[in-house]
């Protein structure tokens, strides 16, 4: 197998969109590699040059769409906010983010779900980038003396299962009947509790 030619080429992009293209028209079980290429005007086998498989086709238009989530939750934590209202709007910013996709685009946030139900790279990666995101949070807290957690490690786990509800995707595709206004006022609260625990130290 040829290695895959550096991301983000011209090819790399006309591929992504057209792939998604596809992936939303027909859902993953439909979208052939054949179907891409001709759409592309290429080879099947040169789409595979590019992504060996037809399962890293579709993890690399899922893996696009989490990048973008990622770029935004770095834009919170670099941005001037409170850490206070960094952590708040961090939360809220992959609730609706995930919640979004899952009801406009349900074909890529399936391909996240299976992903993550499988361990495969995409969502260890995007887990492992929210993670390192979310420390900054929780260690700019602490240097502000906004936050006084007794231990960081049991912080950061608090934080994450008291919002687990509302940031695991297999829970948000649960969830994707329940009305959009009752979810925000749930996490709403679920926030206000982990804020007053951060900074009383409870945790």
């Amino acid at each position: 197998m040829q290695p895959r030619p550096q991301a983000e080429t011209a090819t790399d992009v006309r591929l992504l969109r057209i792939a998604t293209d596809h992936l939303a028209r027909f859902g993953p079980r439909r979208l052939t590699v054949t179907g891409v290429a001709e759409e592309a005007g290429m080879t099947h086998a040169n789409v595979y040059r590019y992504y060996p498989s037809k399962a890293d086709l579709i993890d690399a238009v899922a893996g696009q769409w989490l990048r973008e989530v990622e770029d935004a939750l770095a834009d919170i934590v670099d941005g001037p906010d409170p850490v206070a209202d960094k952590l708040e709007r961090f939360v809220l910013a992959i609730a609706r983010a995930y919640r979004d996709c899952a009801v406009d685009n349900p074909a890529i946030f399936d391909v996240y779900v299976s992903a993550v139900e499988a361990s495969r790279g995409i969502a260890r990666k995007h887990r492992g980038r929210q993670l390192r995101l979310l420390e900054r949070i929780l260690e700019e807290g602490i240097a502000t003396d906004a936050f006084a957690p007794r231990d960081r490690e049991r912080a950061m786990a608090f934080v994450i299962d008291a919002v687990q509800r509302f940031v695991n995707p297999v829970m948000v595709r649960i969830d994707v009947r329940v009305p959009a206004t009752v979810l925000d006022q749930r996490l709403s609260t679920m926030l206000d509790v982990v804020l007053r625990a951060l900074h009383a130290g409870w945790v």
